[in-house]
């Protein structure tokens, strides 16, 4: 059960994370490469942190 609610915490605050990178980005003049969809939070959820950076890895890779 503790597992469970870390993998939902872990996952709400990556669809956060990822709200705000975009914004962040945005403001750059950088085109939002990451949405926010259950893929992406279930890859927060289970990986944390490096899925975060995985997924925005994926993303500039893709814009390359």
């Amino acid at each position: 059960m503790e597992w469970l609610l870390n993998v939902v915490m872990r996952g709400i605050l990556g669809a956060i994370a990822i709200y705000f990178i975009n914004l962040g980005l945005a403001a750059l003049g950088i085109a939002s490469c990451v949405g926010i969809n259950p893929v992406t939070v279930l890859t927060t959820g289970i990986l944390g942190f490096p899925g975060l950076l995985a997924l925005y890895g994926m993303g500039f890779y893709k814009m390359l």
